[in-house]
């Protein structure tokens, strides 16, 4: 498939209301918030929606998308990270970090090309460890999938791990 994405930019709307329906679904008694982040810290966003995560303050993150799912509870993140190209293992490198400081509940590396690099290592040796983050408690994974721009949605056949 021939994506026509000439600039980021383009994947971060779609993306974004993929992810708000996906946590309104998966988190049907929460307030569901999604953000398209890219060009704002995630301190700054967080802060707008009335949320201190001490780890963000002062860090240089910025999530292309930003979910945001709470109740009067707990309030659990959900990152995005949009590619048009071809993935690489710096792209990877970028998500990991953010999420072993921020720890969100789920982590998206989406592109609307291939996963380029990442493919011989995730398809080929298998490596989906290279995938994980967490407290030490809870080892959460990363999740890789092409995005369809024709149904502005990950291609569930592609993501790994499975979900």
């Amino acid at each position: 498939m021939k994506n026509n994405i000439t600039s980021e930019n383009e994947l971060y709307e779609p993306m974004r209301l993929w992810l708000k329906n996906y946590l309104i679904e998966k988190y049907p008694d929460f307030d569901v918030v999604t953000v398209d982040s890219h060009s704002e810290r995630l301190d700054t966003i967080l802060e707008k929606h009335g949320i201190m995560n001490a780890m963000a303050i002062g860090i240089d993150i910025q999530i292309d998308v930003l979910g945001i799912v709470k109740n009067n509870k707990s309030v659990k993140l959900f990152f995005i990270e949009a590619k048009k190209n071809a993935l690489t293992l710096r792209d990877l490198g970028q998500l990991w970090a953010y999420c072993r400081l921020i720890n969100p509940e789920e982590a998206f590396l989406l592109t609307a090309a291939n996963f380029g690099t990442l493919d011989k290592i995730l398809n080929v040796f298998k490596r989906e460890d290279i995938l994980d983050f967490g407290d030490g408690k809870t080892i959460r994974k990363m999740k890789v999938a092409i995005w369809n721009v024709l149904t502005n949605s990950p291609e569930m056949l592609s993501m790994i791990p499975k979900i």
